[in-house]
């Protein structure tokens, strides 16, 4: 999907994902000292504003206009000391370019795109960590297909643990966690096609201090 085929599928309805951050951003994020964080592929911001809300300074990027609007008319509704930690952009998760000093954590959730631009999307976000910063992955995993319920139906922008450690192999990520995660669609329905079970490829890797 190019950036239209979102902005089209935002403006279908409102707030696509819903108001409640991922369970696995917090899960793994819950006790993360705040620090400064990008979130790529934001959509209409849930992630971002949840960790905006204890504390970080975040930067929610996403191609689509349209979900960036949205992002921005929900931070209007937030208190000023929430609001004043976000910062939207338009942009590209596989050409972004990243402050030189880096993040503290960069959150790429439910990017579900072909394996050549994942991988290029993963590199550029570790390259944007900073020493000490964590990368947390999660999205739809392959075997969602025969084992799950809702997610895309399209192989080719699925993906497991291992692809997410193939595709950044040799940057010197420490790994935290690679493992399938099982999500009961209902409590967090934004990824969901019905009632059941839906498989989540989840990784967390950190980037050794400086």
């Amino acid at each position: 999907m190019d950036s239209q085929d979102w902005d089209d599928r935002y403006a279908a309805s409102e707030l696509v994902w819903g108001a409640e951050p991922n369970r696995w951003v917090v899960r793994e994020l819950g006790d993360v000292k705040p620090g400064t964080a990008l979130d790529l592929a934001a959509g209409e911001g849930r992630n971002a504003i949840w960790l905006a809300g204890r504390g970080w300074d975040v930067t929610g990027l996403d191609y689509s206009a349209v979900a960036l609007e949205r992002a921005e008319r929900l931070t209007a509704d937030l208190p000023d000391e929430v609001a004043d930690r976000l910062t939207w952009r338009h942009g590209d998760a596989r050409t972004f370019e990243s402050p030189e000093a880096g993040y503290d954590l960069v959150l790429v959730a439910y990017l579900q795109v072909p394996a050549a631009d994942r991988r290029t999307a993963l590199r550029r976000a570790a390259d944007a960590l900073a020493p000490g910063a964590t990368l947390l992955v999660v999205g739809h995993d392959l075997t969602n297909l025969t084992e799950g319920v809702g997610g895309p139906q399209d192989p080719a922008v699925l993906f497991t643990p291992e692809d997410v450690l193939a595709d950044l192999e040799g940057l010197g990520l420490r790994t935290v966690r690679a493992e399938r995660v099982h999500r009961t669609v209902g409590a967090d329905s934004a990824h969901g096609g019905g009632e059941g079970v839906a498989v989540d490829a989840l990784v967390r890797l950190e980037r050794g201090a400086a």
